[in-house]
């Protein structure tokens, strides 16, 4: 029985690194054909190509992408992957990024099974743990500005003057706040924040 060997790309809307993938993937000898891409932000994750390829892929067939976390969003799921293939459906991964993790070289030899899962586990966790300090520092920036008075989303629009007189209106009842927030040209639920969070200057 022959075996084939595939590819599998993934970009997300955002990214242009298509064409590198693609290109590394024809240079490792892979027919076109044989290439499966997705293109699908990393957010839902939804891979169609790659569970069309995972349909066709049989034991010992050989998969190849450019870099391992093209098999998934995050540490654990970058693991269950990498232990389907390579256990459930006994094919070879190769990753041509880093070379260690090639199961063709280690796939006989259990020392070289054990030292590629090693280089996965350590990889993926590195890469899940430089994601989560990065989203620390992001929330710690944040914080940080709050303190320093910076204020994050859309500017608050500017109180005109006229806003005072008809909050005065709506107060004595003279007018409702539907009315008063046509007169600003501003929604309802607006004039009712300022109404109740304002107070007017006195000097």
């Amino acid at each position: 029985m022959d075996h084939k060997i595939y590819g599998y790309v993934r970009v997300s809307t955002k990214e242009q690194n298509e064409a590198r993938q693609m290109l590394a993937l024809r240079d490792h000898g892979i027919p076109e054909k044989n290439i499966y891409v997705d293109k699908m932000s990393g957010k839902d994750f939804n891979r169609p190509q790659y569970q069309k390829l995972m349909k066709n892929i049989k034991p010992g067939d050989v998969l190849v992408t450019k870099s391992i976390d093209r098999l998934g969003r995050n540490y654990e799921e970058i693991l269950v992957q990498w232990r389907c293939i390579t256990k459930e459906k006994a094919v070879d991964i190769v990753v041509l990024d880093m070379p260690l993790l090639d199961t063709r070289r280690s796939g006989r030899d259990l020392t070289g099974t054990f030292v590629a899962d090693l280089v996965l586990q350590i990889l993926s966790y590195v890469a899940q743990t430089e994601r989560e300090n990065i989203r620390q520092r992001q929330r710690e920036g944040i914080a940080a500005a709050k303190l320093r008075g910076v204020r994050f989303g859309r500017p608050e629009k500017p109180v005109p003057d006229r806003f005072w007189k008809l909050k005065r209106d709506w107060e004595e009842k003279k007018i409702s706040s539907r009315e008063a927030a046509r007169e600003l040209l501003i929604s309802q639920d607006t004039f009712l924040r300022w109404a109740h969070g304002k107070k007017e200057r006195t000097c």
